[in-house]
């Protein structure tokens, strides 16, 4: 019960996290979003990991930490970059795929949830893709390239979730901040080439921190998750930041929730109650 419920905190940091990036993505470029909010969450990753302590990393676990943060940071770019050219739920719905990732991963590992939950995770994910869903237009409007990008993003994130889930012990602040090294690695090579600008209106300061931090918060709190339930159960519950996600765009930036996505919500809902009954 305490993984499943982790997990979800984490699916609304992460929701709310993308949102914000996303959104700030439509202002300014999403490299810059990035330069300044991973940093941020680099910085107070650091500063847990000093004042509480943690799992020490061997070289091996390290090495993985660092090309996952490598490979979410990409992952959020391309999803930040789908959100600014496309529906906010259309993309939302192909990043929440990338949850298949480490539910595949983990029942090819042997891990045998119960029945109930087994129920609980087809709903879930069936809920997931439905609540992010839009209309045929929308998915149109959305273009190609932003669904090219959304569909690199969810590989991504699949891609991640397994890494942390490898790597993390019962106290992986250091693990959290090997991959905050990875990304801000990568971001500032990225950096060096295309050299973008950073003049930044102090008015959108105070959402890039809150990104950094959120977005922090919900990798801290995933990598606690896989050590307290099935990473194929654990996944499904954080994959609902989509939820929040496509919520928040419907009642800050207006868009419509269709029945179908309504209907999505429930299905979701009920999914992770099947999931936590049978924990």
């Amino acid at each position: 019960m305490l993984g499943i419920a982790l997990g979800l905190g984490s699916s609304v940091a992460w929701g709310v996290s993308d949102f914000l990036g996303g959104l700030q993505s439509r202002r300014i470029s999403v490299l810059t979003v990035l330069l300044v909010s991973q940093p941020v969450g680099l910085a107070l990753a650091l500063v847990v990991a000093v004042a509480v302590g943690g799992d020490p990393l061997g070289t091996g676990d390290a090495a993985i930490a660092i090309a996952a943060g490598a490979a979410v940071v990409i992952a959020l770019g391309a999803f930040y970059r789908a959100m600014a050219l496309g529906s906010v739920s259309v993309v939302a719905t192909i990043g929440a795929l990338g949850v298949m990732v480490p539910i595949v991963a983990g029942l090819v590992q042997g891990e045998e949830p119960a029945t109930i939950q087994a129920v609980g995770v087809v709903a879930a994910v069936v809920g997931v893709v439905l609540v992010a869903r839009e209309p045929d237009p929308e998915w149109r409007a959305a273009g190609r390239t932003a669904v090219g990008l959304a569909a690199l993003a969810a590989l991504g994130f699949g891609t991640f979730f397994l890494a942390l889930d490898e790597t993390s012990g019962p106290e992986p602040t250091w693990t959290i901040v090997a991959v905050r090294c990875g990304g801000v690695g990568t971001l500032l090579v990225v950096a060096a080439f295309l050299r973008p600008s950073m003049r930044i209106d102090s008015a959108l300061l105070p959402a890039l921190l809150t990104i950094g931090c959120l977005d922090v918060l919900a990798n801290s709190l995933f990598a606690v998750a896989t050590n307290h339930g099935l990473l194929s159960l654990v996944a499904v519950a954080g994959s609902l930041y989509s939820a929040v996600t496509v919520l928040l765009a419907r009642f800050v930036l207006g868009e419509r929730l269709a029945p179908i996505q309504r209907s999505g919500v429930i299905a979701a809902l009920v999914g992770v109650a099947l999931i936590a009954a049978g924990s």
